[in-house]
């Protein structure tokens, strides 16, 4: 399977780089850099696991990718919470962590009716 073809990886790569532009002029880089970094897991984990041989693994990776989705909605929240996040903004990045969340759920489910 070609990661770069399914919609929640391409979703997942726009989400991060729409964290990392939000982000660019933060001074606060202890923040900074825990956000850039969950929101990067999600795609990464996502093309980890496709490139695994072994499906478990694979379904490891993306639950890997499902969990730093919970981290990142969490710092966007607490980034609203404490100003650096506009609450317009934070409600849209929330819909689309918590839709990209049930796009992997259903990839994890559909993958482990494949393992044997």
């Amino acid at each position: 399977m070609n990661y770069e073809t399914l919609e929640v990886w391409q979703r997942s790569v726009d989400l991060s780089a729409h964290i990392y532009s939000l982000m660019q002029d933060n001074r606060d880089y202890g923040f900074k850099d825990q956000i850039c970094r969950s929101s990067v897991s999600v795609p990464s984990n996502i093309a980890e696991g496709c490139e695994r041989i072994h499906l478990k693994e694979k379904v490891n990776f993306l639950s890997i990718a499902k969990g730093s989705l919970g981290e990142l909605k969490t710092q966007i929240i607490i980034g609203n919470k404490i100003g650096y996040i506009p609450m317009e903004v934070t409600a849209n990045l929330k819909t689309e962590c918590e839709a990209l969340s049930r796009m992997l759920g259903a990839l994890i489910s559909h993958n482990r009716k494949q393992i044997k």
